[in-house]
């Protein structure tokens, strides 16, 4: 008996887009006025639309275009051989040196990010819709949980006003948090005050801060600030790696009580890889380790937890693929480690990818990353998720459960098309702070 298959991919569009930023910083600099995504909408021949976001670039944006023969065409419900196939078959940038991010070089972010996610969301939007069930329920084992856990992303902010460049500027909005979002943020006091402005609108429970911005020990002190100032929060760090190995055991070998977890906290030092020095981190602190940089693929990750030098992977959907993604989740609960996801700027879908991803994972997941606080108010979709209470509902809807609105991406497209430069460049703006500031993994970015 022939049955009838699944709806056929009749479309596939690419819409790079922008969106406004805050002068956050990071070891490898300022961010920019404005960061870049790519957006994927597929339409299928039942008349439905999904949806997928990655990272931006004109390198991203020209290896989506490169899947647009393998996808069109297609079944919905073939969505893993798609996904397998454009990713042996697009077309992909042949400078990459291996090296991963382990040392936060911008130049390979590129080579980890994996733009077949973007389409495999947008399928799977489709399969969710056709099928009248959530994305988090075709992926792993299925749905493990209605609502997930958010940290709160906190950042060492410059001053905008030092610098010729078109930062938005929110100090007049009534919101407490859209105002301090902008403004200065370089002392204990300061980062404190941020994470109470973000716990007051989004009900954090735990924070985050990047560091590898000021001196190590300057950075712990908003740490301890932190804790005194929420005694019940759970308080991370994440350097990137900057600190040697003997300054990170310096820091935090004390730190038992106040510091969780330390996320990167050395990177590779005297021909040791990140993954070596960091079992050295362990072994000489006792401290649970993160990382999103030493073990950003499988065989990474098989040297990583070879050496047990990690903890808690971040195995962000982009990096992995949402599939991957889950699939790390699973392999870490079995072997009774743990599950998280990082993130970079990114808009309301890749929100979506993530909160699917985490409702999908098994296991006592850590709370999950997302820079979408700093984003929020830039929607590109309709009903946007929230996170209220210090987390996100799965909506109760099929597919990703939100709605593209094409205005907005349009809008977004044309801010993309007024930059002269779509990859991310953090050193630009650093250049006016400190004329002739160059990128050093080993320095953090305002120690010069």
């Amino acid at each position: 008996m022939i049955k009838a298959g699944t709806p056929v991919i009749t479309d596939m569009k690419i819409y790079p887009v922008a969106g406004y930023d805050s002068m956050l910083m990071t070891l490898s600099g300022a961010h920019a006025p404005y960061f870049t995504r790519n957006i994927v909408v597929l339409t299928d021949n039942s008349g439905n639309t999904g949806i997928g976001e990655i990272h931006g670039g004109d390198d991203i944006a020209k290896t989506l275009e490169s899947y647009k023969p393998f996808v069109i065409g297609q079944e919905i419900g073939n969505y893993k051989y798609v996904v397998d196939n454009i990713k042996k078959r697009g077309w992909m940038n042949a400078n990459n040196n291996g090296e991963g991010l382990q040392s936060l070089d911008l130049k390979n972010l590129k080579f980890v990010v994996h733009a077949e996610t973007a389409v495999e969301c947008a399928m799977l939007d489709l399969l969710g819709k056709y099928m009248n069930l959530p994305v988090c329920a075709l992926l792993g084992d299925g749905q493990q949980r209605d609502e997930i856990a958010i940290l709160g992303y906190l950042f060492y902010i410059c001053d905008k006003d030092k610098v010729d460049l078109p930062y938005l500027d929110e100090s007049g909005s009534k919101d407490p948090w859209f105002s301090i979002r902008r403004k200065v943020s370089l002392t204990p006091e300061q980062i404190v005050s941020q994470a109470k402005a973000a716990k007051e609108k989004y009900g954090f429970k735990d924070f985050k801060l990047k560091a590898g911005v000021l001196p190590g020990k300057e950075e712990m002190e908003a740490i301890k600030a932190l804790k005194k100032a929420m005694p019940d929060a759970r308080i991370n760090i994440d350097p990137n790696g900057a600190w040697s190995l003997k300054e990170a055991t310096q820091l935090c070998k004390d730190m038992h009580g106040i510091l969780t977890y330390a996320e990167d906290p050395c990177g590779p030092e005297n021909g040791y890889s990140s993954r070596e020095i960091m079992c050295e981190f362990k072994n000489a602190t006792q401290f649970q380790v993160a990382t999103n940089m030493i073990a950003t693929d499988w065989r990474q990750f098989y040297h990583a937890s070879a050496l047990k030098a990690v903890d808690i992977v971040l195995a962000d959907p982009h990096f992995w693929t949402m599939n991957g993604s889950v699939r790390m989740a699973q392999v870490l609960n079995d072997w009774g480690l743990t599950w998280g996801s990082h993130s970079n700027n990114h808009f309301d879908i890749s929100l979506a990818i993530f909160a699917h991803c985490a409702a999908a994972a098994p296991g006592n997941i850590t709370p999950m990353d997302t820079h979408w606080i700093w984003q929020d108010g830039q929607d590109l979709c309709k009903n946007a998720m929230k996170i209220e209470d210090g987390k996100i509902k799965i909506p109760n809807r099929p597919g990703l459960g939100i709605d593209i609105d094409m205005d907005r991406v349009m809008k977004a497209n044309e801010l993309y098309n007024t930059m002269d430069n779509h990859d991310r460049d953090d050193a630009m703006a650093m250049q006016y702070l400190i004329p002739g500031w160059k990128f050093d993994s080993k320095k953090p970015a305002l120690v010069r």
